[in-house]
């Protein structure tokens, strides 16, 4: 039996937008609503759903879910009037805490496959784990299983395990801050048309023949898609991983100043994807070591002139200036 919820509510019961202003534009109030999730019945909720469905329609406060260490085997939709929630893992490390699911494209689509999906603006994950257990292998068609599903604005994502085969990561708009994250895959195991910043996480191609790891699809009117700075590029067996394939025509991604082991495929690393050609997309390097990291006609490289509009606060910033970096 769920426990009664205690939500602490410090400030005003309401806030009012002036007509015009737009849900980015707005601060949240200072309260924090606080809700504990344990399987085992300690907590307020049993389930992550259970803390996320609790939270107001049309929220203006801080939400915060710690979850207790175990593995939660649910469908988690953070909703797009439910803004401002945060989930922390409560274990020592991110492998403690565990949502998880094994639903694979075949029965429920790319999309309807997802773990977690999350709309709701002002999102932060911390210290957990998302997974697809979905087994690739026993497919015949439909493999595609997504962990993490990402269409929120100003989404933060430290800390974090996104773990599965065949699409794991679906960053499919909004923008998407991600730090100190894992994430591992087969192929095109990071997606989507978001902008998002992958700062100082760890990358891991887990099957042995490769795969590419990004199918980017940025909208040709979008200057930015995928960043991957000072990051960690590893995989399974070496001269077989791709840095990424064009899901649309003009997709965007650059890694930046980040260490490519010797997984990379390193005179081809930018592949084409059905009719899209890697050359028409705009694929990029810069200053990138390790031995997977190469200058060659295949590996276009961005100039030291173009770097300071490449960063991760440029990727990130939009129309209303934000900056996750410190949060």
């Amino acid at each position: 039996m769920r426990k009664t919820s205690r939500w602490i509510i410090l400030a005003a019961a309401a806030l009012v937008l002036p007509a015009g202003v737009v849900a980015a534009t707005m601060s949240p109030a200072t309260a924090t609503q606080r809700s504990t999730v344990a399987a085992d019945g300690s907590g307020m909720y049993t389930t992550v759903q259970a803390a996320i469905d609790a939270v107001p329609s049309g929220n203006t406060t801080p939400v915060a879910i710690t979850v207790a260490p175990g593995t939660y085997r649910e469908i988690v939709t953070v909703p797009s009037d439910k803004p401002y929630i945060t989930l922390r893992g409560l274990g020592r490390s991110p492998g403690d805490t565990v949502i998880v699911n094994n639903r694979s494209a075949g029965e429920h689509g790319t999309t309807g496959s997802s773990t977690m999906f999350v709309y709701g603006h002002d999102f932060t994950a911390r210290n957990l784990t998302i997974a697809n257990d979905f087994d690739e292998s026993t497919a015949t068609s439909g493999g595609q299983a997504v962990a993490l599903y990402t269409r929120a604005e100003r989404a933060v994502y430290r800390d974090i395990r996104v773990l599965g085969d065949q699409d794991t990561l679906y960053a499919r708009a909004g923008r998407a801050y991600f730090r100190n994250c894992y994430v591992e895959g087969t192929v095109d195991f990071i997606f989507g048309a978001a902008s998002a910043v992958f700062d100082r996480c760890d990358i891991y191609q887990k099957r042995l023949t490769g795969g590419p790891i990004t199918a980017a699809s940025t909208p040709a009117e979008s200057t930015y898609g995928f960043l991957f700075y000072r990051s960690t590029i590893t995989g399974a067996a070496d001269n077989v991983t791709r840095l990424g394939r064009p899901w649309y025509p003009d997709a965007q991604v650059l890694y930046r100043e980040s260490w490519l082991s010797a997984t990379i495929a390193t005179a081809q690393p930018w592949i084409d994807m059905s009719a899209n050609s890697w050359t028409a997309a705009r694929f990029l390097e810069y200053r990138n070591s390790g031995p997977g990291a190469a200058v060659n006609g295949n590996r276009p490289q961005l100039a030291d002139a173009d770097a300071q509009d490449y960063t991760p606060q440029k990727y990130l910033a939009g129309s209303d200036g934000w900056n996750p970096f410190d949060l």
